[in-house]
């Protein structure tokens, strides 16, 4: 017996042991990771002088930094306006492409295979090239300058995306339930929004994690479109307000804005971690 158990380990370190360059770098890269944002933590709560001469939080923790990023340097009008372009877009986003994704993975219609290629086309478009065009739109309709524009840009641009990402998640779904709906005299529409959609959550919370975090962190469009000081959203207004600290030496007020605006998404991200990774694999599972 205990040969057996000696023979079963050996085998799995055997197994293991060409992934050990593999394992010693993810704990590398996770390791210098890890340094660098409680490094760029530390900082936010030190002075400049105490920055450059290394020695982080040596007169204690500073909570000025942050005041001054808040209010003076407008991080929160900026991080409010990064939730309001950012919440309504990610709602307007699946109340649009769930049911367009149902529709075209479960049901057969005329000119469903050519929607679904001009989705895989919008896929392929980079987004950097359809600025000026949206730009001239917004223009002529007199539409720049507002809170709504942008919402509306992040809501269109990310509906091939979430349309194909949700398609897929669709397709694994087994029929067996629209049957059973359909047996009890549960219309399409009706039994979109009680069964198949509540089955589809781990999907839709999956892909509006994404959206979520590709809106927050997103520059190029929102300095187009959104380039009163009012109006700006947490990354425009880092960048502006990182140029500023460089000019004027304060670094420990620079890494205070820089927290403020990775923090969200991490949080985010470490307690929805789990539900991200649920969505993608089961997006690969028949029923």
């Amino acid at each position: 017996m205990a040969k057996s158990k000696h023979s079963s380990e050996s085998f799995k370190l055997k197994k293991e042991l060409p992934r050990l360059p593999g394992y010693l770098l993810v704990v590398t890269w996770v390791a210098f990771t890890f340094f660098m944002i409680g490094w760029i933590i530390l900082a936010s709560f030190s002075t400049t002088k105490e920055i450059f001469t290394g020695e982080l939080l040596a007169g204690g923790i500073n909570f000025s930094n942050y005041i001054k990023a808040f209010f003076k340097n407008k991080a929160l009008l900026n991080l409010m306006n990064s939730v309001i372009y950012t919440v309504p877009s990610c709602i307007l986003i699946i109340v649009v492409c769930a049911p367009a994704a149902y529709c075209m993975s479960r049901f057969k219609f005329k000119g469903n295979t050519l929607l679904q290629k001009l989705i895989l086309v919008g896929l392929s478009i980079p987004g950097i090239m359809i600025v000026m065009p949206l730009f001239s739109i917004v223009s002529a309709l007199n539409l720049s300058g507002t809170r709504f524009t942008l919402i509306f840009l992040y809501t269109a641009t990310s509906v091939p995306y979430t349309t194909f990402f949700l398609m897929t998640f669709f397709k694994g779904i087994s029929g067996t339930y629209e049957e059973a709906a359909a047996i009890d005299g549960c219309g399409p529409v009706k039994c979109f929004w009680r069964i198949m959609f509540p089955l589809a959550q781990p999907a839709v919370v999956t892909v509006t994690i994404f959206n979520f975090i590709g809106k927050w962190n997103e520059y190029f469009m929102a300095l187009i479109f959104a380039n009163k000081s009012e109006l700006r959203p947490i990354g425009v207004g880092l960048y502006q307000t990182v140029t500023s600290m460089m000019n004027s030496g304060d670094w420990a007020g620079m890494f205070a804005s820089v927290v403020i605006v990775f923090v969200p998404t991490v949080v985010i991200y470490i307690f929805l971690s789990d539900k991200i990774i649920s969505g993608v694999t089961a997006g690969g599972v028949k029923g």
